[in-house]
């Protein structure tokens, strides 16, 4: 009687260990291994494997026998180092002659008593490796696992049942009908991880999605979407890892770096609703085409008009097309030469007299940064706006709460002169701080941009520091983008060779090393 309330309360204590296991346990490894190693508890069984379908096969997951000390598999320390089990004979029938096969194939349990005496199923294999191992398999019990929606999606089998004292038994009816259960609710909790797990991957992908349709949208930002991430998590990463200063309780877990990343993918998303016109800007004079011809016609007419000034005209020509390209300053007396120019006049074919610029050229042409004027960059910055408001409006399970908050502060500033809230630094996370300098640098050493020459490291890392020092990214994360080498990995990746020059960090203003 003492045993038989021992057993009962050894088998509750496994169902309950299992039962919060299942609906707890994330890592599909250490769930194969939990549900082979519960079923052999339950039954005392010496052995045991757990087989997947994989189409017209069961696939082994893992292996226990403990009398030989065998452990293989996902959790073990070396692959299963047997063949798949064919569910389908070479001439394309059924294999009802392998246990775990039949057991699939119908659907039922099979329990056998002793496999040297079972008709019906072929067990020379068995035998082969009980001859090569003095191991004798002697009761057998092969459980189909079955989904909440019917499919089978695996198989147990367990070897070998043994009593309290150890002796080799067959399975009993109510150890087959707790493994039956057993096996139910772990096919039910590998389905429910399968799908979030494919869930997720889909999430993922439609992001990337999303991402490569930005990139696609402007040939001229190329692959700043898939760029950015990579810098993020390198620069977070290196962060986590520092132990000094004002980052140094900063640490991120495999959640942590999963929200991170799904955020760095979405920084840009808002740029889908940014007109092309604007994100293709690449010369000041670009509108639906580069304006700078049109030009180059009246100063034509104008040099057949007037040949005494034509070399005048062809010299001021040149300087307007190397105006038009823009650059990161235009001089202020550059800008009045463009004035001066606007100011002379030709003859249209109507037969009034106009002058060579009108206002709308002369106001691009004198724009003082890059090519966009004012009210164009405003267009161009909204589209951090949307992107706070896109990703606002979507459900972020828990664990992705934060994502709006990331992507929607790369434009901020540690002064409070950013956009679009104006927030400080320590308003602002470390990771939105973080994917700020990821923006900027990958900005800065893009070669895709028509607008400005591809920047080498040392100039790049130069006009980084100038902005840790007046207040526009993190100095503590500049520190860290400089110290821990993070600037030289990822120029080695993605930066011409031409680009990669000798950066003398005694130079970078902002660094002390």
């Amino acid at each position: 009687m003492e045993n038989e309330v021992a057993e009962l309360r050894r088998r509750i204590a496994v169902l309950n260990r299992v039962g919060r296991a299942l609906s707890s346990e994330t890592d599909p490894r250490e769930l194969c291994e939990l549900i082979l190693q519960a079923a052999m508890d339950l039954t005392r069984a010496d052995g045991g494997t757990l087989y997947d379908v994989v189409e017209d096969r069961l696939r082994f997951v893992i292996l226990h026998n403990q009398s030989m000390g065998l452990h293989a598999g996902v959790s073990g320390i070396r692959p299963v180092p047997l063949p798949d089990v064919p569910l389908r004979t070479a001439d394309g029938r059924e294999n009802h002659a392998s246990v775990i096969a039949h057991c699939v194939l119908t659907g039922r349990t099979v329990n056998i008593a002793d496999a040297y005496a079972a008709p019906g199923f072929d067990f020379s294999g068995t035998r082969a490796f009980d001859a090569r191992t003095g191991y004798r398999t002697t009761s057998v019990l092969a459980v189909p696992m079955r989904d909440h929606e019917g499919m089978i999606t695996g198989a147990l089998q367990l070897i070998n049942a043994r009593d309290h004292l150890g002796t080799i038994v067959p399975f009993p009816a109510e150890d087959q009908e707790l493994v039956e259960s057993l096996a139910s609710q772990a096919a039910t909790a590998r389905s429910r991880h399968q799908l979030i797990e494919d869930q997720k991957r889909l999430f993922e992908s439609f992001i990337q999605l999303i991402a490569t349709a930005i990139d696609e949208k402007s040939p001229h930002t190329g692959e700043h979407c898939r760029r950015v991430p990579e810098l993020t998590m390198m620069l977070a990463e290196a962060a986590a890892r520092d132990p000094r200063g004002a980052l140094a309780g900063f640490r991120m877990d495999e959640k942590d770096r999963y929200e991170l990343r799904i955020a760095a993918w979405l920084h840009d998303c808002g740029k889908i609703t940014t007109p092309e016109w604007v994100m293709e800007k690449a010369t000041k004079l670009t509108a639906l085409f580069d304006r700078i011809e049109l030009i180059a016609t009246r100063f034509a007419a104008a040099a057949a008009q007037q040949p005494q000034l034509a070399a005048q005209l062809r010299a001021d020509l040149e300087f307007l097309r190397q105006c038009n390209l823009g650059g990161e300053t235009m001089r202020v007396e550059d800008q009045q030469r463009v004035r001066e120019i606007a100011m002379r006049r030709w003859q249209a074919l109507d037969g009034s007299t106009q002058p060579l610029l009108t206002d709308d050229e002369v106001e691009n042409l004198c724009i003082a940064r890059g090519t966009l004027l004012p009210r164009e960059r405003e267009i161009i910055n909204n589209h951090i706006v949307a992107t706070i408001r896109m990703l606002e409006a979507l459900p972020f399970p828990r664990h992705l709460r934060r994502v709006p908050e990331f992507a929607g502060g790369h434009h901020e500033r540690m002064d409070g002169k950013g956009y679009p809230r104006g927030l400080k630094r320590e308003q602002m996370s470390v990771q939105a701080r973080i994917m700020g300098i990821a923006d900027i640098f990958e900005a800065l050493t893009a070669a895709d941009r028509p607008y400005k020459r591809p920047m080498k490291l040392s100039e790049s890392l130069a006009i980084l520091g100038r902005m840790a020092l007046d207040g526009h990214i993190d100095p503590d994360l500049f520190d860290v983008f400089v110290r821990s080498g993070v600037w030289r990995a990822y120029a080695q990746r993605f930066l011409k060779p031409e680009q990669i020059d000798e950066v003398d960090l005694n130079r970078i203003p902002g660094f002390k090393p």
